[in-house]
């Protein structure tokens, strides 16, 4: 069986770009065929959603931690920036989900 590098399968399990096919190029049959494809597997955003969830809030956790019992609020912030950062990601995520629930194809 063909395996995956670490570096592959780890931007996999973040990043969902690799799921979905281009809706938006080739003939009117093409981009539904994709829209289809596309709204078939649109269930795996809200396990994306839920793995950002849980990095966001151990991050955050993290934070915390260090800063109250460290004392190190400039360390803290390592942690707490990209646990903000995750709440816009998961944003876009629900829009996508949304989207390709409520949404007709693009032709």
């Amino acid at each position: 069986m063909h395996q995956l590098a670490f570096g592959t399968l780890l931007y996999r399990y973040f990043f969902f770009g690799w799921l979905f096919k281009d809706a938006s190029r080739g003939s009117m049959l093409e981009r539904a065929a994709a829209w289809r494809y596309n709204k078939e597997r649109s269930h795996w955003l809200l396990t994306y959603m839920r793995r950002w969830l849980w990095c966001g809030a151990l991050l955050y956790g993290l934070g915390i931690v260090i800063e109250m019992l460290l004392q190190e609020p400039a360390l803290s912030a390592i942690f707490y920036i990209p646990s903000a950062l995750t709440v816009s990601v998961n944003a876009v995520i629900g829009a996508a989900w949304v989207g390709f629930r409520a949404l007709p194809g693009p032709f």
